[in-house]
């Protein structure tokens, strides 16, 4: 069992409102049941926070030694590229081999029950493309409800626990780019829209690559005995580098990516589906998939709806959901 360096800390969230012309945070007082999410975490028990001049895998391999003693280990990252192909990497099999992993129903650890809940960080919001911070929210919550409204998982609930009103995001901490000391177990944490200098600590030349990325931590337990990896916590980023827009109708080449899109897609990763298709580029240069689909590993069109194989793969995950 666990052994955690922690105190609880009772946590005070807040959500926005719209009023005409205006973006008006309201506090609220957060859902009792889950308020009390946030896990902190001593700084001194995490060595070598900073993974700037370090290669990545070799880091985090460093950081899970270190985060094993709160029953953590972060297994991978799975990245969208930018007009490219992206990435999954994966940086630990728990030493059983496990290099898949869901979330576990009324796990213990999260606290969550049988929903998939998701917090949103209130101090990196807005880009430098000119979306508002209420934009970017709600292009956020709009992502979380698509695949909240997905047919088949109707006994999969996400809810929305609100936005923080302060710094957010354990990856952000440890790789030295503010974060806090802490994370929310059993929880999807949107933890900002980052500069590109993150990206570039994710992966040689991310800042210019790398559209968005996910995390996933995993509990090094295997509670329920499945042979799959517990899932702890995912943290979504976006890069601020790139044109983000409310585009809808996106098509390729134009320089303008569609921030929903790209939200939906790294959520995607959040509730466990992976990677999918072959990308071949064509005569002219230009990258096609097959099939094309939102869970491409890179950015071709904006695509916000769940169909064919993305729905598939999110049917097989969540279809039998809390009886898996």
């Amino acid at each position: 069992m666990r052994k955690l360096i922690i105190a609880l800390l009772t946590v005070v969230l807040f959500i926005w409102s719209c009023e005409p012309n205006e973006n008006v945070p309201q506090t609220v007082e957060f859902n009792p049941t889950l308020k009390d999410k946030l896990t902190r975490v001593d700084p001194s028990s995490v060595e070598n926070r900073n993974g700037r001049t370090a290669g990545i895998e070799q880091w985090i391999a460093s950081v899970n030694e270190t985060i094993a003693s709160q029953g953590l280990a972060i297994q991978k990252m799975e990245f969208l590229g930018a007009e490219q192909a992206g990435n999954t990497v994966f940086f630990a099999n728990n030493g059983n081999k496990q290099l898949s992993s869901d979330f576990v129903p009324n796990d213990p650890r999260n606290g969550t029950g049988i929903d998939v809940p998701y917090v949103i960080d209130g101090t990196e919001l807005g880009t430098s493309s000119g979306m508002s911070e209420f934009e970017t929210y709600s292009a956020t919550v709009a992502a979380m409800e698509t695949w909240g409204n997905v047919t088949c998982s109707s006994g999969l609930e996400i809810p929305n626990l609100g936005v923080a009103p302060f710094d957010i995001g354990y990856v952000q901490y440890l790789l030295g780019f503010g974060g806090i000391a802490g994370y929310f177990p059993g929880t999807v944490v949107h933890g900002g829209i980052l500069p590109g200098a993150f990206f570039d600590a994710v992966a040689p030349g991310g800042a210019s690559s790398i559209l968005g990325v996910t995390f996933t931590f995993v509990w090094l337990d295997d509670l329920d005995a499945d042979g799959k990896s517990d899932v702890a916590i995912k943290e979504i980023y976006i890069n601020d580098v790139f044109n983000w827009q409310d585009a809808p109708d996106d098509v390729l080449g134009n320089g303008i990516y569609d921030l929903e899109t790209v939200i939906l897609h790294e959520a995607g990763h959040a509730l466990s589906q992976a990677h999918f298709g072959k990308a071949f580029a064509s005569g002219n240069g230009k990258l096609h998939f097959a099939p094309a689909a939102l869970m491409n590993a890179g950015y071709s069109v904006a695509r916000r709806n769940i169909s064919g194989t993305d729905n598939a793969g999110h049917c097989s995950n969540w279809s039998n959901w809390p009886n898996n």
